[in-house]
């Protein structure tokens, strides 16, 4: 569909680094240890920007649509994961904070990309 690398889109870029961020969190500390929440949060922090990618090289913009949403969905099962982690206590309020942070800019940003898409159709 696009013409465009995946890795110069700006939601690729974030969506990624807000992965690399998760594993460099859940390597230390009481997260460590619970190695089913951290394969779970793995899986869905990845799936963030793998969507992204996946659905900038399919056919359409109502697939490349399809795919943003699956992203969106991800990051929401990522955030809900970290409130987890934060309640009982397996990573600490700044951390959760700023991580919290860059989900929300990842959200937005999808949120702009849908809303472009969707204008476009």
């Amino acid at each position: 569909m696009s013409s465009t690398d995946f890795r110069k889109l700006i939601v690729w870029q974030k969506s990624k680094d807000l992965a690399v961020d998760i594993y460099r969190i859940t390597s230390t500390g009481k997260l460590a240890a619970d190695y089913s929440l951290i394969d779970q949060m793995h899986r869905t922090a990845v799936s963030i920007p793998s969507n992204i990618a996946e659905g900038n090289d399919r056919e359409s913009q109502k697939e490349f649509l399809r795919y943003l949403y699956m992203a969106k969905g991800s990051l929401s099962e990522l955030q809900t994961q970290l409130e987890i982690a934060r309640e009982i206590n397996y990573i600490d309020g700044e951390t959760f904070s700023d991580i919290e942070l860059k989900c929300k800019e990842v959200s937005n940003i999808i949120g702009g990309f849908i809303k472009s898409i969707k204008n476009r159709l």
